[in-house]
């Protein structure tokens, strides 16, 4: 199942549903609501030993950011994905602008109380993992793994919630897009339908474009560096380093060539 982003101003709460094949029509819901399903991996938060809970006051908001909070605290109310806290913790709220997503994973129950927050509005806990935590990205890339165990390597590759369908002809590979879209749709996972391409020749995956023809450095990649400042300082010297050796393997004789920067990294080193 693919799942569209609500669209603003209209039923924000809800995503729309679409089915890939006619066939999978009659058992698409329309939307997505509740909860997610128990899964065997659960968002864990860890705490260094003694940790005393923090709590604070809720921070000042403007008129129109107090309107939004009212709005998006019944949302996820109607969810379920929060509920009113007792907890002796407690975040304040602020707004970040961020790419919209879902909330896919349940929160393990020992380590709900830790995911309070206080609202002018009411003091509220996290059922399910909310976006922005330190240690989603790793937890999800758990999930993911578990989901496409069997098919990782051989038809599927997956990066967090990237994930990339490959064959070697047209009839494996509806065979194969199926496959892991029934997984997703059994596992109760769902994807972003304006974000979904779908027989592409040629795809951009993680810095790189994959095609028929083999793997290449992506253009954009290739462009970021040329592009780069010229470093003053050991720090700015080693985020260069770290972009360009992500494709040393495309580059030969690559270790040879940065000398003169990785030199620079040694203590005592002068810039000239």
């Amino acid at each position: 199942m693919i799942r569209e982003c609500p669209k603003p101003k209209k039923q924000v709460h809800q995503g729309r549903v679409y089915a890939v094949t006619s066939e999978d029509a009659a058992a698409s819901p329309d939307v997505v609501t509740g909860l997610p399903p128990d899964r065997a991996t659960k968002f864990v938060i860890d705490l260094i030993p003694r940790a005393a809970p923090v709590s604070k006051a809720p921070y000042r908001m403007a008129p129109t950011e107090l309107k939004e909070l009212k709005v998006q605290l019944q949302e996820l109310l109607d969810k379920g994905c929060i509920r009113p806290s007792i907890s002796p913790w407690g975040a304040p709220v602020l707004f970040i602008k961020k790419k919209d997503g879902y909330h896919q994973l349940k929160i393990k129950e020992g380590d709900i109380l830790k995911t309070a927050f206080r609202t002018r509005y009411g003091h509220y806990e996290f059922l399910v993992m909310s976006f922005g935590l330190t240690n989603a990205p790793a937890t999800f890339m758990e999930l993911m793994n578990r989901v496409f165990h069997d098919m990782l390597d051989t038809s599927v590759i997956v990066f967090i919630d990237d994930i990339l369908v490959y064959s070697k002809d047209k009839e494996t590979h509806i065979k194969n897009l199926n496959a892991a879209l029934q997984r997703l749709r059994k596992e109760k996972l769902y994807a972003k339908f304006t974000k979904s391409e779908f027989w592409l020749s040629e795809v951009s995956f993680l810095g790189h474009v994959v095609s028929e023809e083999g793997i290449e450095v992506d253009p954009s990649k290739i462009e970021a560096l040329l592009k780069w400042k010229a470093p003053k300082s050991v720090s700015e010297i080693r985020c260069f380093l770290g972009l360009a050796g992500y494709y040393r393997r495309f580059v030969e004789d690559y270790s040879w060539i940065t000398i003169p920067l990785t030199s620079l990294t040694k203590k005592g080193e002068k810039f000239v």
